[in-house]
């Protein structure tokens, strides 16, 4: 038997719980675009807690976006490749008594459902009949509206006419993308039927960010307000809100609403209440019942609307930057709820504290070509708040337009005490970057 440590309050101290692994799955590092992910901390976390990891890859071959990750193997006992046999899996898991089988990510979601339910009820699990919802954004939005719950209006075109003839039913601005991929991959904001279809042509046939092809495309009416995320951790059906960001978005590049900059916001505040509200909606329209997971909503002036859900730790390393701004993130909350889960519901629904406000901040490239440097670099780093700079592309590579979350060529993080210092640097930032901000090579 594996006795934790006391953590806070007689029951957390007193819990005791079964020697055995956590399971990940999928936890790819690092993505082509060189982006530090999210799923890097999650082994160590879970050893700090005093659990083993084995790592479980869903496919001998990683999509194109992961090819040049490489996982960080101290971190696990085992390395397993699944090869499409699930019993065969679920035999080479059984000696290491799973406890739990968590998402390295989206790519791994689908996965990890299918997994944990075959592990027998040794492990918490979401189960798979809902599994298709958790991952198809047409169905995801169907079953949340199902739930009576606002959604956009929304088509799922798999042929041109019938999107362009939606479109001009419809009427004003839509948005038009990918039914199941990430990271901004491949969203358009269309204006006009023939801006649709262009749209659609660029979509269906092609790959997405999973190297999955596009067979439909989805697409819904434009929301209009702020938009924010909400991280959350459910065990049992029990929610919790582990953070709440919001994020600055910019018209650019062609691209409107890009999202350029994300910033933790307090938990308590009738706005917040209401985003959670809806956020805990959608988890139980979707059977989120275990883990994490990842609601991006927009506030209209009807109120929270939902934009997509992740079953899965926010990316971004949202996680890691809510640990610095509060000193726990939704990635502590998550080792809680599986390995801890009394612990987890007797702390359940208590609200972070932000001791340093914190935002990241991506540069938006105009401009493509060889990159000869960046100026104005000193200036960044002069700022109050500036913490640290990632440089995705460096002096020398190729520079592009920036025009979705793969595209950024440097990420700027910011931290204070004060909020107001925060946003000043970051509205500097903001008037430093620009086509004056790149120097190329030709």
């Amino acid at each position: 038997m594996r006795i934790h440590p006391p953590e806070g309050g007689n029951e957390a101290a007193n819990e005791t719980v079964n020697a055995g692994h956590v399971v990940l799955v999928d936890t790819y590092e690092t993505a082509s675009h060189g982006v530090p992910q999210t799923a890097r901390h999650i082994a160590p976390a879970f050893r700090r807690a005093g659990w083993s990891c084995v790592r479980v890859q869903s496919a001998p071959e990683p999509p194109a976006v992961y090819r040049s990750a490489r996982p960080t193997l101290e971190n696990y006992v085992a390395n397993i490749t699944h090869d499409g046999d699930l019993a065969r899996t679920v035999e080479q898991l059984r000696p290491y008594a799973p406890v739990a089988v968590v998402a390295g990510g989206e790519y791994g979601v689908a996965f990890a459902d299918t997994l944990s339910e075959a592990l027998g009820g040794t492990v918490p699990t979401n189960g798979t009949a809902l599994s298709r919802a958790r991952r198809d954004k047409a169905e995801m939005a169907e079953r949340v509206r199902a739930a009576g719950l606002r959604t956009a209006r929304q088509l799922r075109a798999e042929t041109e006419a019938e999107l362009v003839e939606w479109h001009r039913k419809t009427g004003g601005r839509i948005v038009v993308k990918p039914l199941s991929s990430a990271g901004g991959d491949g969203v358009s904001f269309c204006d006009t039927p023939e801006e649709s279809a262009a749209a659609f042509r660029s979509l269906v046939g092609a790959p997405d960010i999973f190297s999955l092809p596009n067979t439909a495309v989805l697409a819904q009416e434009y929301l209009v307000g702020t938009e924010y995320i909400v991280n959350t951790v459910s065990r049992d059906g029990l929610h919790h809100a582990a953070e709440i960001w919001s994020s600055s978005r910019y018209s650019v590049n062609g691209v409107r609403d890009l999202s350029g900059a994300c910033f933790i916001v307090e938990r308590q505040g009738k706005v917040q209440d209401q985003l959670v509200e809806y956020a805990f909606g959608v988890l139980d329209a979707l059977g989120i019942r275990h883990g994490p997971a990842h609601v991006e909503l927009k506030l209209t002036p009807e109120g929270p609307c939902l934009i997509e859900a992740g079953a899965r730790l926010s990316g971004g390393d949202l996680p890691h930057y809510a640990h610095l701004a509060t000193g726990e993130s939704q990635l502590d909350w998550t080792v809680d709820a599986y390995v801890r889960p009394r612990r987890f519901a007797a702390r359940r629904g208590q609200p972070y504290t932000i001791d340093q406000y914190f935002a990241w901040v991506a540069l938006i490239s105009p401009l493509a070509g060889k990159l000869r440097k960046y100026r104005n670099t000193d200036e960044i780093r002069s700022l109050e708040s500036f913490r640290e700079m990632w440089e995705l592309v460096r002096p020398g590579g190729e520079l592009v337009r920036t025009v979705d979350d793969t595209t950024y060529p440097v990420i700027i993080n910011l931290m204070h005490d004060t909020e107001a210092v925060l946003q000043r640097d970051m509205g500097t930032i903001r008037y430093l970057d620009g086509t004056g901000f790149y120097e190329l090579a030709d």
